[in-house]
């Protein structure tokens, strides 16, 4: 497995943030965690990548525990974060070199990356522009690239399509498809439960930081008995949002008339 979180706990004062989760991401896979606001996956996120310890319970990436040596976990991992973690007064050139200073990665090898991704991501006139100035969608291309420059086995990725155009979406979902083939490993994080039913093989929701259901599409439809539905549907059912979802909706309507 690349990832395998087992009964992990994470209190702040008395506040519960995640409650006695697990859940394995395996090789040539990508995996959906899914849940509401303030459910517990920015906490999960954040302990995965050795930022956070977790009070019980254990973590293992690529058979390295984070909270013994972060520096290894974040060498093996690529992260796009739903805010941006770039600097703002640096352009996307300047990134990048700064990375491959960090990660090691000769001048050559730099070239030929960066080379592969602007062109495929269509981001050559952003790359001399300080990131402050970008739009949310280059801003996004920048923080992709920056992301995939170490040739990471293993991705999390928290609302990474945010702001992109169609064709470039199109194109890192290729990406995607491409590092699972290799052996790679992803973990995806959405609200656009579209984007997870047609990306995702497996999928934990989770809500109130603790897991509800883990499965593909079709596993977790029978689990809610919500057979022929989306993902949308059951998502709702399962993170019991339902019926407050059908009490709006009866008022908006009743506002109509």
């Amino acid at each position: 497995m690349k990832i395998k979180v087992s009964n992990v706990t994470k209190r702040y004062g008395e506040l519960v943030a995640v409650s006695d989760l697990s859940f394995e991401v395996g090789k040539g896979e990508i995996f959906g965690l899914l849940g509401p606001n303030g459910s517990g996956k920015t906490t999960t996120v954040k302990m995965i990548l050795g930022l956070h310890d977790a009070d019980s319970g254990s973590i293992s990436v690529d058979g390295t525990d984070p909270a013994e040596d972060a520096r290894q976990v974040k060498a093996r991992i690529g992260y796009v974060a739903e805010d941006s973690i770039l600097y703002a007064s640096m352009t996307p050139r300047d990134t990048f070199e700064l990375i491959a200073a960090v990660r090691g990665i000769g001048e050559e090898q730099l070239n030929e990356r960066i080379n592969q991704y602007v062109v495929s991501l269509d981001a050559r006139e952003i790359m001399d522009k300080p990131i402050s100035t970008l739009s949310r969608g280059n801003r996004q291309k920048a923080e992709i690239i920056a992301a995939l420059l170490h040739k990471p086995p293993i991705l999390i990725l928290d609302e990474p399509l945010s702001g992109l155009d169609a064709k470039s979406v199109r194109v890192f979902k290729e990406i995607l498809a491409l590092h699972v083939e290799d052996g790679g490993a992803v973990m995806f994080s959405t609200h656009i439960l579209e984007v997870a039913e047609e990306l995702c093989h497996r999928i934990c929701i989770i809500n109130a930081g603790r897991e509800i259901a883990t499965g593909t599409v079709d596993e977790l439809r029978e689990r809610s008995a919500s057979a022929g539905g989306s993902l949308e549907d059951v998502f709702l059912k399962l993170t019991e949002q339902d019926t407050s979802v059908d009490e709006a909706v009866r008022v908006l309507r009743a506002g109509r008339s």
